[in-house]
């Protein structure tokens, strides 16, 4: 594998300053958490300060806890594969990058920035939705008691306890071809995998993994599909769990923040796709191979990254692009806990962490619009 690959960097405003700034954003979130990202008190333009009913009240507290896991598996991505203090604005030879982040790299020259960017999305997803809670007199949700998870020790990683293990991952990546096919899940269609991605990690564990350029590349890839699994997820259940909301506000929240997460979703899969084309793919190690796609098929097809149009609301309606699937059964709060337990992203976790999460995916589930 060409591991000198030259990508060209699309976002040349990212340089200098913005990148600088991104690194110490990202540094001073961390460190303060959500009070130090918002002040005492908070105001809306749009609706007075009155409680939830209890249903928005579920949606709200599910897609709060879905952000703070997001969180916690985004910053483990920012750590080693992110910005970070004395990584090079570009990724000419001579300047200083870890090899996990050269091969991300490889993928997209602004890799490491849209790592960084997607982590300061979640957590200010995670903060928003919290304080939001709270200053509608409803409680927010604290995981602290869960972090436990020991997580990779390679230069770069924080020794931190963990909500969510990377290193052990069972990647859907069926999202690939679903998005490529003008059938929709929500009308039964199902979808193979893309590639098989079972029990891999999607960052370096400890240094040793940086010494093999396969190895790391693979490592990588697998990073990749796993980003646009992760918020193709979030934008399901954004919309999912909009359908119920019974406020204005409480839509307008998971239709914005819902936005947001499809915006990610369609970067990480270009991201994706060129992990699986020449001159990355084919790559292999440790018995998984990324092939290149281009020879597999036009269902494969690498750089088609917009949602193809499909059936939607019925089949005797014209296609029609959209995001898929946003049913309950398969996009909803159930759906998407069951999701990331399938996925080993709970890999040790304390059974009393699942079993609250169930619980308040069955809440936010069982809400229903109502109107006043």
């Amino acid at each position: 594998m060409n591991t000198k690959k030259t990508v060209m960097n699309r976002r040349a405003v990212l340089r200098n300053g913005a990148l600088a700034a991104g690194a110490a954003t990202l540094g001073t979130v961390f460190a303060g958490g959500a009070k130090a990202v918002f002040g005492s008190t908070m105001r809306s333009d749009s609706e007075s300060n009155e409680g939830l009913n209890r249903g928005d009240t579920a949606i709200l507290r599910f897609v709060a806890a879905a952000e703070l896991i997001e969180s916690d598996l985004w910053q483990q991505y920012a750590e080693l594969g992110g910005l970070t203090s004395g990584m090079p604005i570009e990724t000419d030879p001579g300047q200083t990058l870890n090899a996990y982040q050269n091969a991300l790299s490889q993928l997209d020259g602004d890799g490491p920035q849209y790592i960084t960017s997607n982590t300061l999305d979640e957590i200010s997803h995670a903060n928003f939705l919290n304080k939001y809670l709270e200053w509608k007199g409803a409680e927010p949700v604290d995981f602290d008691q869960f972090r436990t998870l020991q997580g990779s020790t390679a230069s770069g990683a924080q020794n931190i306890g963990r909500l969510t293990n990377l290193m052990h991952l069972n990647v859907d990546t069926s999202w690939f071809l679903r998005y490529r096919s003008a059938t929709n899940p929500d009308f039964g269609a199902t979808f193979p995998q893309a590639i098989t991605i079972t029990n891999r990690t999607a960052i370096p564990i400890t240094n040793a993994d940086f010494n093999d350029p396969n190895h790391i590349q693979i490592i990588a890839n697998t990073a990749a599909f796993h980003f646009g699994a992760i918020e193709q997820g979030g934008s399901s259940l954004y919309q999912a769990m909009g359908h119920k909301a019974s406020s204005l506000e409480t839509l307008r929240i998971t239709q914005a923040i819902g936005g947001d997460e499809v915006a990610h979703f369609l970067e990480w899969v270009d991201f994706a796709g060129n992990g699986v084309q020449g001159p990355v793919a084919p790559v292999s190690s440790g018995g998984l191979t990324f092939p290149d796609f281009f020879t597999k098929g036009p269902e494969f097809q690498p750089s088609l990254i917009f949602p193809v149009p499909c059936e939607f609301i019925s089949p005797n309606l014209p296609h029609c692009a959209v995001i898929r699937p946003v049913t309950d059964e398969l996009a909803g709060a159930r759906a998407a806990i069951a999701g990331f337990i399938a996925s080993g992203l709970f890999t040790g976790q304390q059974p009393k962490f699942l079993k609250l999460l169930q619980q308040m995916a069955v809440e936010a589930d069982e809400a229903k619009r109502e109107l006043y």
